[in-house]
């Protein structure tokens, strides 16, 4: 069984570049080759949807060397894999607020949105100045400023107020490096997500990795607060 929709929190970079007695950003530097795989891996499979947790907004609060770094990677990867991303149909959009970002990140994320903007195959979502608490106070505003009656405000109303309009919830969020909590992400989409957390650490995560997720993931039981053997088909 593959889901549909993959979302992955990509942690542990700082800490094996650490082990490693190399600054964090190597750790960074490697972990792009991780979600080259994982990406590649996912339209081999036939995920239609994959959401990475690329940059938070918390993230603002890092040292200037690891955030430049982050934006000049982010740039490379984008321009890089751009003529990939058209030749698999794989479309990227953006969930977050990038009005923040350096014009060349800005500039290189409308280019390459712009450019995959046709494909239908995969959807790769970059979680870019993002975090769960404002993406639903966006949400909230958005049905504000519209001036909704109260009672059209339904979970599938709200739903597609939010970044991810259109898209299905994923089924399953990963989460690289032994941490187990949600850090702010996805908060309304994951509420009946499957978890799988491994103390992997991200720049070690191979497609290899992934697949053991899937193979977990394969005998879940998705009851959606339902009793008994009432299960997702």
């Amino acid at each position: 069984m593959i889901p549909q929709h993959i979302a992955v929190i990509m942690d542990g970079n700082g800490r094996w570049a650490k082990a490693r007695g190399m600054k964090r950003h190597e750790g960074h530097r490697v972990g792009v080759e991780s979600t080259r795989a994982v990406v590649t891996r996912c339209r081999e499979l036939g995920v239609r949807h994959l959401t990475l947790y690329t940059f938070s907004t918390e993230n603002w609060g890092r040292p200037e060397e690891e955030k430049r770094v982050l934006f000049d990677l982010l740039v490379r990867f984008l321009k890089g894999e751009l003529s990939t991303l058209v030749e698999q149909d794989i479309r990227l959009k953006v969930l977050g607020e990038v009005g923040r970002f350096p014009l060349a990140v800005r500039e290189t994320l409308r280019i390459a949105t712009n450019k995959t903007a046709h494909c239908s195959s995969m959807t790769l979502n970059l979680a870019l100045n993002y975090g769960g608490r404002d993406e639903i106070i966006h949400a909230v505003r958005k049905l504000a400023a519209e001036q909704r009656d109260p009672e059209s405000i339904t979970p599938e109303a709200f739903a597609d107020a939010l970044y991810t309009q259109g898209q299905p919830d994923p089924e399953l969020i990963i989460r690289t490096s032994g941490e187990q909590r949600l850090s702010n992400f996805l908060l309304w989409q994951a509420a009946y997500s499957e978890f799988y957390f491994t103390p992997t650490l991200w720049p070690d995560f191979t497609a290899e990795e992934l697949d053991k997720a899937l193979a977990e993931f394969s005998h879940r039981q998705r009851r959606f607060g339902k009793t008994g053997d009432q299960v997702e088909e």
